[in-house]
């Protein structure tokens, strides 16, 4: 199916002419992301960092929540969140080794459950076409969270700088096929 069945021909025209932002910004991210797996240790403390920082502007939007809902009687509640918000975000930037370590034993138990579930879904699915394909989906998420326990704490220092390394390179390919592709359109 091509672009132009998907949509209206003035918005298939206006992206047609933003392609090479596209492949500009294909470029960018592959760039990035293999400056990134060039140094994961390096780029899964920028990871760190910028979760951090998350975590310090979510704690002060809580914080400042919490005072405009004192009639609601959960004032604490929500001043308690932001605080606790700042705290780890605080610990990220203080010792993103601890955090990276965190993060990534986080990561594995979220892989697990994620693909644990995903089987669970698969197969109540069962008889439906294409319900193998998400139990194999799954398995192979159970998997990677399987070895990155196991390689736990030891591959903290590199782990979520991989994936983000991953992420930039396959986001960057894909814009630049996508630019490219809008081009031949």
């Amino acid at each position: 199916m091509a672009i132009s069945d998907q949509l209206p021909a003035g918005d298939v025209a206006a992206l047609r002419s933003k392609w090479g932002w596209f492949v500009f910004l294909g470029i960018a991210l592959l760039a990035l992301g293999v400056i990134a797996a060039g140094n994961l240790l390096v780029a899964t403390a920028a990871s760190v960092f910028f979760v951090g920082a998350m975590m310090i502007v979510g704690g002060i939007v809580e914080i400042i929540h919490a005072f405009g809902v004192k009639s609601w009687g959960t004032f604490f509640w929500w001043l308690l969140s932001g605080i606790l918000y700042l705290v780890a975000g605080y610990l990220a930037f203080a010792n993103p080794m601890l955090a990276a370590g965190i993060m990534t034993l986080f990561l594995a138990i979220a892989l697990i459950a994620s693909g644990l579930l995903r089987i669970w879904v698969g197969f109540t699915g069962k008889g439906l076409q294409g319900w193998g394909w998400v139990v194999a989906g799954g398995v192979i998420t159970v998997i990677a969270g399987l070895i990155i326990s196991s390689g736990w704490p030891v591959n903290s220092l590199w782990i979520l700088g991989l994936f983000l390394a991953i992420d930039l390179i396959s986001q960057g390919v894909a814009n630049i096929a996508f630019g490219f592709g809008l081009k031949r359109a």
